[in-house]
Formats: structure tokens, C-alpha cells, sequence
């Protein structure tokens, strides 16, 4: 019989005369009246003492829980004055808004006339007493079996003015020795349970004016059963928005904000605006939607202005039905106003409780919009409706192979099937060396998948059905003599496959334009088999085949390299060599070979030859360039010098 830590809350509001101060921070007044004429002289401001500050915060964290909860969560208040007086009790009847006003301003007049000696020791002592007092539900538990034992867990929240950092430790301190002291009276007497686990959360607050001393500290462990922190917050504008910051991390809620709602205004009934309502709801209620990473919603998530807590954004839409029931939900929660008295909120509520539904929209991160919950009252309480926004549960589930952009076979659906088989859990005892079994199927589960591709198109190992006895063995722990041979034949016959020149079955889904050349395949091919066994190199026969491995793929490289050198020197050769034979054809070089010494040319006579030859066979080359002699120069057109000489001798 397990409760919750948020079971339980006590408050203690200290009364002392530090909290009589004013808070430092002017309110403005409305006019009481709104026909009133301008030549009016307005109300002046008025300001709040830290104790009225403080009353008024405890109460709204009051309100937001009971209306989030109307049972199973349970609040008392304690008001520490020269002693400690209990406000409420744990019965139901008293876990209602207008009984604890009513209580409270009944017990405050005794409180602050009680005098201005007091310690918050009475305060935090009644709030442990109250703690080991079983609440209805507990009490219940225990009659029906008296040998259960019932988890009993809660939290106290202190609103003080601390002095300084020395005094808050002393009282974190102080409570938890008084815990312990607790437990051991509780052991055994009559009506009375053990406080298993509590969180202690000291509130100091300060006027606006003034610095606070007390420096603020996160939630730590105090002992094994307490845990406590320390908050400041301006007594005037940051104590209401601070609570509510407690409120949603203590009880597990989030907020939304409905954007875009359309409203008559009040001074023109013609025209209408849109307005925003806060609400507040259990956090279950995005469980669907606010998952993976981030920044996948980022896009939703707003910060409210002075709180530490941030909103999601969502917008107004008018049902097309009026009937609630028609949609499929998958969860519902009930949701309260942040400003419960604003007029927006005021409009929104009703509008809901005379039987109409809201539906809201959430914007997506591509584009476009879809509607995600709903609004809608039952029996006069209003919730929020998580719609499903996947498929029915009377559809049939989708298959593996089915994707978003179509049917998808590239997947390596039987081989995952294989590997979850093969890391299935299964109950098993610590082995001799001292190891956890569920380490030790961790460990195997990483190896497995260190190297283990998701799609056959980005694999070439996977693609070889030839090599699916060699992957199953080496993701066994150890290999035997014979088990190492298999793999050896597996790799030499990988060998022969490439000596061969036997193209590799590997898919090119979605690749367009040409092939990838054979040597690259092997060449990927050979680099994942490397990786692939040593990943799963945890033994001398994983070693023994890693060695194999590398040994082939050495020797296939050094072969690769001499075939290039080969086929470029052929190459070579048909490039120098002349096509046809000429008159004007330089005579063939002869070209270096392994069965021969090069030739004593150089690159650039090299070049020269074979441009020589390649010009034999376009055109003749001019005789007077080959004439020219040493200073190169030929007198053009000799022929027309000749004839003209002729003609004169005629």
C-alpha cells in the first residue's frame, strides 16, 4: 500500500512580526463603478503586508490542486505564531476552498495577538505531527489489513523570512533529527504511522525593496528519507508566480494556453476579439504527443512572462459536432484556469459547461495543423481530451515493410527477427566470475549491434548469402578449431570470387544512373568483413580469422596495385605506339617492361614522339620546316620566283 509524496502537503506560514511588514509593491485599485464620470479623483494604491502576500499564495496552490484533484490529495495549513496552530484537518470535508477560509480567518486573530516570541521549530514539529496522522484513505487501508504495511510519504513547505543561509541550515538540520525522533515514538503507538519519505521545501520571502540574504539551493538529499531546498521570492510580485512554479513541479501538471478565442467585447457588443485562457492540467495529457527529441516541439513551447514554467500554444477551433462522445480520446484530465476570476476565463468556462466542446489545434514543425485534443465539460467539471492522432485500435497494425513514403523492402526485416531471438532475456544466475547477467546481455546486445546495418542497400556483406555461415559464427563468444576453419574457407572463398571476377548481388534500391564499378564493390565489401570481425573480436579464434582477413585483403591489394601498373603501361604503350605506318612516322620507342631496362629517353623526347606521330597522321609536315636548316628560315613560295624568272628570259 504505496502513496505518493504528493499524498501529503503541510504548510507552515510563519506569523511572526518580520511577516507584518509591507511588502514593498503598490496595487492599483479598479473603480467600483464604470459609469463613473473622469472628473473623479481615482482610488489611491494600496499595499499588502509579506503575511497577506503569503496567505493569498498558499491558498491558490490550494485551489489549483483541489480542482486537479479533488481527492487523493491532501493539504493542511499550519499557522507558526508563539505556537503552532493547525488551520485544517485531513477529512474531506475539510479539503474544500471556502472551509479553509473560513477556518483561516477564524485562527489568525488569536495567532498574531499571541505575542512576538515564537520559534518555527513549534511549526515544523506540528508538521511532522501531522504527517504521522493517517489521512481517510489510509486509515481505511489499515482496517481492512492490519498486517499491511502503508507507505507513508509527504512534503512541508515553509513561508518564512529567513535571516540568513546559517538559519536555513539549522532548520534543515533540526527537521531531520526531529524525522528521526518521529519515527521511533511512531514504531508501535496506536494511530500513529511512520513518515518514510518527506521533502522539505523552505519559501523566503522578502519585501521588493530589499535584498535577500538567503541564497537559493536545489532539491538535495538531507538523510536517506528527507530531501529539502531553499526558494526566495520578492514577497510582492514573485511569491504568486514562484507557488505556482512549485505546484506544477510538486503534482506532476503543465500548461496550455488557448490561443484565438473569439469573444463579444464588452463595450461594443458588435465587435468581438480573440483572447488567450491559461489552463493547468496533468501533464499526462501530451504523453503522446511530447515525445522523442526536443526540438521536434520546440516550436510549441513558450515561456510565460516572470515564470520559471513554460506553456504550450494551442489554437481555437469550433467543433463541427456538438457531441463530445463522437471522438476517440485517448486519455482525459481535468484542467482549471490559471486567472480563474479574468473575464476571458470566465466566458471560456461557461461556454463549456452549458454542454458545448472546444477543439484545439497543434501546429506541425512542417506545416499545417491538426487537431489534438478537445475541451469539453462532464458533470460540471470540465476536462481536456487527448485525441488520437495515430490509427484506430480496430485497424490492424501496421507492417514493418510499410513506410511513409510507401512500401519499403529494403529493410532487413529477418535478420533483425534473428538478432532479437538471439538477444532475448531469459532468468540466469551470476556467473563463477562474479558478473550481473543482465550486464553481461547488455554487453552482448552493444557487440551485436556495433556493427549491423539497417538496410540491405547499404550493405554489401548482408547482400552475400555466401557469407551468412561466417556472420553467424562470429558473433558466437568463442570459436572452436573447426568453427575458425569454416570461417578461413568462407574467407578464401570470398578470394576466389574476386580472382574470378563474379559481380557481387548487392541491391541498388532508389540509386539511379550507373552501377558501382566491381573493384569498388569488393573493395566495401572486404572493409565491412574487417570491421565486422573486429567488432566481435573477443577470442584467439576471432583473432585467428581477423589475421585471415587481413592477410587476403593485403595480398588482394598488393594484386591490385600490379594489375594497375600493368594496364598503364599498356596503356602507355598503345598510346606511343603509331596507328598505321608512314614515310613520316618517327620509329617506335621502346617502352619499359619488367623483362627489360627502360629506355635511355627522356619524358620530354618521349612526348615529343608521340606528338610527332600523331601530327603524321592528320597532315604532312612542311618541307621547309624539316629543310629549314640550323637558322630555320625558307624562303616561302620559291616556285613563284622561278616561274617569274621564266617569263623574263622569254
Amino acid at each position: 500500500m504505496s502513496y505518493p509524496l504528493s499524498h501529503k502537503t503541510v504548510f507552515v506560514l510563519d506569523c511572526s512580526p518580520a511577516m507584518e511588514r509591507p511588502c514593498g509593491h503598490q496595487f492599483e485599485m479598479d473603480s467600483l463603478s464604470k459609469g463613473r464620470s473622469s472628473g473623479l479623483i481615482p482610488l489611491a494604491p494600496v499595499t499588502k503586508t509579506m503575511w497577506t502576500c503569503a496567505v493569498e499564495a498558499a491558498v491558490e496552490y490550494c485551489r489549483i490542486v483541489w480542482d486537479i484533484y479533488p481527492s487523493a490529495r491532501l493539504i493542511r495549513l499550519i499557522a507558526n505564531g508563539a505556537q503552532a496552530v493547525s488551520v485544517n484537518d485531513w477529512t474531506a470535508a475539510d479539503q474544500h476552498l471556502t472551509t479553509l477560509m473560513q477556518q483561516l480567518a477564524g485562527v489568525m486573530g488569536g495567532v498574531r495577538s499571541a505575542g512576538s516570541q515564537h520559534s518555527l521549530h513549534a511549526g515544523l514539529a506540528a508538521a511532522l505531527h501531522a504527517l504521522g496522522e493517517p489521512s481517510e484513505a489510509q486509515r481505511a487501508d489499515r482496517a481492512a489489513d492490519a498486517a499491511a504495511k502503508v507507505m507513508n510519504r509527504g512534503r512541508v513547505v515553509v513561508v518564512s523570512q529567513l535571516a540568513d543561509d546559517g538559519q536555513a541550515r539549522r532548520l534543515r538540520e533540526w527537521f531531520a533529527d526531529a524525522l528521526l525522533q518521529h519515527n521511533r515514538t511512531a514504531d508501535g503507538a496506536a494511530g500513529r504511522l511512520t513518515v518514510h519519505s518527506c521533502e522539505l521545501v523552505l519559501v523566503s520571502v522578502h519585501p521588493d525593496t530589499a535584498e535577500c540574504p538567503v541564497t537559493p539551493r536545489p532539491p538535495a538529499p538531507l538523510s536517506a528519507i528527507l530531501s529539502g531546498s531553499v526558494v526566495t521570492a520578492k514577497a510582492g510580485t514573485q511569491l504568486a508566480p514562484m507557488m505556482m512554479n512549485l505546484v506544477l513541479s510538486h503534482y506532476e501538471l503543465a500548461s496550455t494556453t488557448v490561443t484565438g478565442i473569439p469573444m463579444k467585447e464588452e463595450q461594443n457588443s458588435g465587435s468581438s476579439a480573440n483572447y488567450d485562457v491559461e489552463l493547468l492540467h496533468p501533464a499526462k495529457a501530451y504523453e503522446s504527443i511530447l515525445q522523442g527529441s526536443p526540438a521536434d516541439h520546440a516550436h510549441l513551447r513558450t515561456r510565460r512572462d516572470g515564470c520559471e514554467y513554460e506553456t504550450i500554444t494551442l489554437k481555437w477551433c469550433t467543433p463541427r459536432t456538438s457531441s463530445a462522445e463522437l471522438h476517440q480520446c485517448t486519455s482525459a484530465s481535468r484542467v482549471t484556469p490559471v486567472d480563474v476570476n479574468s473575464r476571458p476565463s470566465s466566458c471560456l468556462t461557461n461556454f463549456l459547461l452549458s454542454g458545448r466542446a472546444v477543439m484545439l489545434e497543434m501546429p506541425r514543425r512542417s506545416g499545417g495543423k491538426f487537431v489534438s485534443h478537445m475541451l469539453a465539460a462532464h458533470g460540471g467539471e470540465i476536462f481536456m481530451h487527448a485525441l488520437g492522432s495515430g490509427r484506430s485500435v480496430l485497424e490492424d497494425p501496421p507492417s514493418v515493410s510499410e513506410g511513409a513514403g510507401g512500401r519499403v523492402t529494403d529493410y532487413r526485416i529477418t535478420e533483425f527477427g534473428r538478432l532479437v531471438s538471439d538477444n532475448r532475456l531469459a532468468p540466469g544466475e551470476a556467473s563463477e566470475e562474479g558478473g550481473v547477467p543482465l550486464h553481461a546481455a547488455l554487453e552482448r546486445l552493444a557487440r551485436h549491434t556495433r556493427v549491423w546495418p539497417m538496410t540491405l542497400s547499404e550493405s554489401c556483406l548482408a547482400a552475400l548469402p555466401s557469407l551468412d555461415s561466417l556472420t553467424a559464427l562470429l558473433v558466437k563468444d568463442s570459436l572452436s578449431t573447426d568453427e575458425v576453419l569454416e570461417c578461413k574457407k568462407a574467407v578464401y572463398n570470398l578470394v576466389s570470387m574476386e580472382a574470378r571476377h563474379e559481380p557481387l548481388p548487392v541491391t541498388t534500391s532508389g540509386a539511379r544512373g550507373r552501377g558501382v564499378k566491381r573493384e569498388e564493390q569488393y573493395r566495401a565489401l572486404w572493409s565491412e568483413l574487417e570491421a565486422l570481425v573486429r567488432a566481435h573480436c573477443r577470442s584467439d579464434g576471432h583473432q585467428a580469422a581477423l589475421e585471415c582477413v587481413l592477410e587476403c585483403r593485403s595480398q588482394g591489394r598488393a594484386a591490385e596495385e600490379r594489375l594497375g601498373l600493368d594496364q598503364a603501361m599498356e596503356e602507355l604503350d598503345r598510346c606511343g605506339a603509331p596507328v598505321q605506318d608512314s614515310p613520316l612516322s618517327p620509329p617506335p620507342t621502346k617502352r619499359w617492361r619488367r623483362d627489360r631496362p627502360p629506355a635511355q629517353l627522356s619524358l620530354l623526347e618521349m612526348w615529343n614522339q608521340r606528338v610527332d606521330a600523331d601530327n603524321a597522321l592528320k597532315r604532312l609536315e612542311f618541307s621547309g620546316r624539316l629543310n629549314g636548316g640550323d637558322n630555320n628560315i625558307v624562303k616561302l613560295y620559291a616556285r613563284l620566283d622561278k616561274d617569274k624568272g621564266d617569263e623574263v628570259k622569254k
